[in-house]
């Protein structure tokens, strides 16, 4: 996931950008409105993260400007001002999540996340990876038309790479997924549980190894 941090304030900056690191997300961090402009019309972003209170043109200017010139991408705004109006405002602007400071990392990283998910879905519910229609809501995959049926820790994998699609997820946060569901995981089953679903995704999504690291899926 690749994802614009619009910061001015370099200690929230820093942790946000550790953070996302941390969980495999690729953040591109500026401290201003108008580098945030050339940057979002430069690269694709999954999702940006814009604070309002920036220095010379805020973060609402930056927002009205974007979306005026047909910018679609998902905006998570972090603001200290805790007014209903400024919030009201964010949303008439087409701000899509408002996170109030001070924050909890995981819940950003949360939202974030939420934010890509409501994206990519299509109003049926799906989310298209190429050949491999999903429907995370009720667990349903189909691979070329065909039913695929994963079991549960299959899904817990899955899930897992598919919300970090062309990003390195390490083996331990896989374990972790898999601990919460069965007591008895091991650093074994991750590998067979990859396996397993190397094969049912039959190529239309590839798993690719990254020796030390962990693994990373992958659209043909």
């Amino acid at each position: 996931m690749h994802v614009l941090l619009v910061e001015d304030d370099d200690t929230v900056a820093d942790a946000i950008v550790r953070a996302m690191s941390l969980s495999g997300f690729d953040a591109h961090r500026v401290n201003n409105a108008n580098d945030a402009y050339n940057a979002l019309f430069a690269h694709h972003f999954s999702v940006a993260i814009v604070d309002i209170g920036l220095p010379g043109a805020d973060g609402m200017s930056f927002v009205r400007r974007i979306r005026k010139e047909g910018s679609k991408v998902p905006i998570l705004t972090l603001t200290a001002r805790h007014s209903l109006n400024e919030k009201l405002n964010a949303f008439e602007l087409g701000v899509d999540d408002y996170v109030l400071k001070p924050f909890d990392l995981d819940e950003l990283l949360a939202r974030c996340r939420a934010l890509v998910r409501r994206t990519n879905a299509s109003s049926d519910g799906l989310t298209r990876y190429g050949r491999v229609n999903v429907k995370f809501a009720d667990h349903t995959m189909t691979v070329d038309g065909n039913t695929i049926d994963l079991t549960k820790n299959e899904w817990l994998i899955f899930e897992l790479l598919a919300r970090n699609i062309g990003h390195i997820v390490n083996k331990d946060r896989l374990l972790a997924a898999l601990s919460g569901a069965d007591h008895e995981s091991s650093p074994n089953a991750v590998e067979t549980h990859v396996s397993r679903l190397r094969t049912k995704l039959r190529d239309a999504l590839h798993i690719r190894t990254v020796r030390g690291l962990g693994y990373r899926l992958e659209e043909d």
